[in-house]
């Protein structure tokens, strides 16, 4: 995100005198440019100017020399000896570049450097050092640390270095005392990436007098642009345009002479480059980041002696290579736009860099560059921000062209640049540039004035809206029609191209709040609320979260690792599961047949990250692929399709049916080192799903499959199939030992899923009839069974409901036992049992019947009563 100086910042509009940084951020957000921080400076001084009275060099064992130093830090820093008189402080400092007579910058005790270093008196190599003579990485300038700063070649002129006395405050004179704000913009405010744009908006903001830099500078071009005076030749082909719009369509050049390579970089724009987060490397450099920031125009420099003319802006060919500035060899692709020239002849053979992204090795300026060619063009947003993409190569330039630059910003950039080299270069820019321009002026657009208040509710004034716009850029001229104005957009403002586009100006410099608020009338027609199956879902949601489990929510997307952690078959599974053509992970390109193998993932992560108690549920929809189901039509665009074609198209679409599921690890049970501790099983997972169906009022019945008929997913003894009547509807259970060890999850892991489509289906919805509450006394008994092992639980409590009609108030199973002494594949279920009568008072010749009627029942499905 950009930074903003107000110091920098001034110089293209007018800001009040102590104009505070969260006053600027305040004042830009009124017009969308919302502030990300305030930055406030790392260090806290004394950092002051010091002159170097004497440097003495100490050898030392380990081979390494240093330089004991005596520093003039003022009157106010400098050190007292016995007599009472000021004296210089004794420094040490490593750095070679360390000499007597150069003025430095000495970080006193009690200063603190970024990182929170703090500087101290301090005893090395023998003598006592009292502060740090710093570099420009210690104080967060650069990351230079070959050497401290020595101001006198620091970028100052010769009086401003003269002029600095020891014991000047360093922090202010380096502006590192200073905040600066940081600005959070949206993409299609490119034009805000540079101080002109911002200038502008502030401009907007408060009414502030703003002066466009890019005008001044036209009115300052002198030289004229004639190919043929000109010492540069430029070409632009396109063989392979993207949405047939050219990769470029305007190049602007201007050659540059007998540059000073031993310039150094003035110490202002050094400062400004700082604070924007751009490191200072050279003068030629230098200024063209500066034209960047300041103007919002990338450009690049070359050194004019190693280019063979013409230089060709052309599409790269399939199987060139390229070595960027940052040392990086990318494979081109033939959508990348190049910038090449012509050794021996070659038209466009040699690759000098990638067009809007990075500059390659070759042509870049160096130490011993003494002509420049200064480039400023306009560069395709779609092409630039492929380019930068596809190699990993995000880059400043790239920055600002795939947002949108304004193509007619190129020649008051080079012409600023060209000052800049001459000032503080002693170059001599070239009388005549090149300009291959085939760039189209902007579009009108026909506006209604009225369609602001159509959609935004501002009852702004015609005239309003006309100095709105103008303001702004736009060129604003009367039609024919009444109320309909013709507007040609800025060419710095490319996301303006439609009426409401305008219309959004509008409103912001107006300002969004102002718009008024009115609550749309929502007119009760029919049913409201949440439907029945909402409400169920809702329902289904509060009871696993009052049961202890978390919701959670996955990306429905599976693959190969999810099916093999399974022990699905890919040969059965993946011809019946949607195949994503475009998926985000190229490993998980299918959608999910069921929660359970997203749902795994989630847990995964939570024990990897070391919590080892972990109950999830998803509620969330799966996909059923039917590979029979009919092609899905392709429709025509901007018509609505017809009753049959949507018909057509919803026969083509998957099944997404709605289910939950759930998985839980660890402990279920943990109160503590001397309470009780228990293990996750399948009965968890047992009453998480009964307290599900109890819920809606399901009426569900468990059946276990025989084992090797189980689904492979779940342990083959402690599973079940959850049934409505004869509908299948979920399985409950321990997960197979294979996918525990697969995925990482404990032993013993239990999990069930639910296909709530299905269960909503085959609920009644109807009222529950509540029966009357017995006033009359209960009569309690125990009664326990002796049943083969093929008898379930479920079966016998159904026969005792059977046998006593009515008069069963409830009954519950309290106790499951098997052993030797009941013999071979018996085991015994004992269940307390609660007699009631609606209408008198049951006595113990009652109690009796029951329980004969009881044993009399449950004798027909092989149980016997337990003495």
């Amino acid at each position: 995100m950009p930074m903003v100086d107000i110091d920098w910042l001034k110089e293209h509009v007018e800001v009040p005198a102590g104009l505070t940084y969260e006053q600027l951020a305040k004042d830009l957000v009124r017009v969308g440019l919302e502030e990300e921080e305030i930055h406030a400076s790392q260090l806290t001084g004394p950092i002051v100017v010091g002159y170097v009275v004497d440097c003495t060099p100490e050898p030392q064992k380990n081979g390494k020399v240093i330089n004991w130093c005596h520093v003039d830090v003022g009157d106010e820093y400098n050190e007292t000896d016995e007599n009472g008189n000021k004296v210089p402080r004794g420094i040490i400092c490593g750095a070679p570049n360390m000499a007597a007579g150069e003025k430095v910058v000495v970080a006193l005790p009690g200063a603190v450097l970024p990182g929170d270093f703090k500087i101290e008196p301090r005893k090395t190599y023998g003598h006592i050092s009292n502060g740090m003579c710093a570099s420009e990485r210690e104080l967060g300038l650069g990351s230079d640390h070959n050497g401290i700063i020595l101001l006198d070649n620091y970028g100052f002129s010769k009086e401003e270095a003269d002029a600095l006395r020891p014991g000047d405050d360093a922090m202010h004179l380096l502006h590192l005392d200073q905040p600066i704000l940081e600005i959070n913009i949206t993409p299609d405010r490119g034009y805000t990436l540079s101080y002109r744009g911002v200038a502008r908006e502030y401009h907007h903001s408060t009414g502030a007098t703003y002066t466009d830099p890019a005008v001044v500078l036209n009115d300052e071009i002198a030289q004229t642009v004639d190919s043929d005076e000109s010492d540069l030749h430029i070409e632009i082909e396109d063989s392979f345009p993207i949405h047939g719009v050219n990769g470029c369509d305007r190049y602007y050049a201007r050659s540059v002479h007998n540059f000073d390579p031993s310039a150094q970089t003035p110490s202002w724009m050094r400062r400004r480059l700082m604070r924007a987060g751009i490191r200072s490397i050279s003068l030629a450099v230098d200024v063209t980041n500066y034209v960047m920031l300041d103007l919002g125009q990338p450009m690049h420099a070359y050194d004019l002696d190693k280019i063979e003319q013409p230089i060709v802006v052309r599409r790269a060919i399939q199987g060139e290579n390229l070595t960027t500035l940052d040392g990086k060899t990318h494979e081109l692709n033939v959508e990348d736009l190049l910038i090449t020239d012509s050794p021996d002849g070659k038209r466009g053979s040699r690759i000098l860099g990638l067009a809007g992204v990075m500059g390659g090795l070759y042509g870049e300026v160096t130490a011993d560059t003494k002509n420049i060619l200064l480039e400023a063009a306009h560069f395709d947003q779609v092409t630039v921000a492929r380019s930068a993409r596809r190699h990993k190569t995000p880059s400043e330039a790239a920055k600002r062209f795939e947002r949108g630059v304004d193509y007619e910003l190129q020649p008051a950039a080079v012409q600023m640049a060209s000052d800049l080299l001459a000032k503080y270069g002693d170059a001599c820019p070239s009388g005549a540039a090149v300009d291959v321009n085939n760039t189209e002026p902007r579009e009108a657009i026909d506006f209604k004035l009225i369609e602001t208040k159509r959609l935004t509710g501002l009852d702004t004034s015609e005239d309003r809206i006309r100095e709105i716009l103008e303001d702004i850029g736009c060129t604003v001229e009367d039609t024919a029609v009444e109320g309909h104005i013709s507007v040609v957009p800025p060419t710095w403002r490319p996301d303006m191209t439609m009426p409401c586009d305008l219309v959004e100006e509008v409103a912001r410099l107006v300002g969004y709040d102002e718009i008024p608020v009115t609550v749309p009338p929502a007119p009760v027609k029919g049913n409201v609320g949440l439907t029945a199956d909402q409400r169920r879902q809702r329902e289904v949601a509060n009871e696993l979260a009052e049961y202890g489990l978390i919701e959670t929510l996955s990306y429905p997307f599976v693959g190969d690792a999810d099916f093999k952690a399974f022990g699905y078959d890919f040969d059965e599974i993946k011809p019946i599961s949607v195949e994503v053509a475009n998926p985000l992970a190229g490993d998980r390109p299918y959608l999910r047949r069921t929660i359970l193998l997203t749902l795994a993932q989630t847990v995964q992560r939570n024990l990897r990250r070391g919590i080892e108690n972990v109950s999830l549920y998803e509620i969330g929809h799966v996909y059923l692929w039917d590979p029979k189901a009919p092609a899905i039509p392709a429709l025509p665009g901007a018509l609505r399709p017809s009753d049959e074609q949507l018909e057509a198209l919803d026969a083509g679409l998957p099944e997404q049916p709605l289910h939950v599921a759930a998985i839980l690890t660890g402990k279920a049970i943990e109160t503590g080192w001397i309470g009780e501790s228990r293990n996750v099983d399948y009965t968890d997972a047992l009453e998480a799903m009964s307290r599900v169906v109890d819920r809606l009022g399901a009426d569900v019945s468990l059946v276990q499959p025989e084992p090797q008929n189980a689904p492979v997913q779940w342990h083959p003894g402690r599973c079940a199939k959850v049934m409505v009547d004869e509908t299948f509807v979920g399985m409950v259970g321990e997960l197979h030992p294979h996918v525990n060890a697969d995925l990482g999850l404990p032993e013993h892991s239990a999990a069930f899923e639910l296909n709530l489509t299905d269960l909503f289906a085959m609920l009644s919805g109807k009222p529950v009839q509540a029966k009357p509450v017995s006033t009359f006394p209960p009569i309690k008994q125990d009664l326990a069974f002796t049943v083969p092992d093929t008898v379930t639980a479920a079966q016998l409590q159904q026969v005792i409901r059977e046998a006593v009609g009515d008069n069963l108030e409830s009954i519950e199973l309290f106790d499951v036992f098997s052993g030797n002494q009941l013999g071979e594949h018996q085991k015994s279920l004992a269940y307390s049992v609660t007699f009631r009568s609606p209408d008198r008072t049951l006595t113990g010749n009652d109690a009796e019947v029951f329980r004969a009627a009881i044993v009399n029942k449950a004798q027909a499905i092989g149980a016997e009563l337990r003495a």
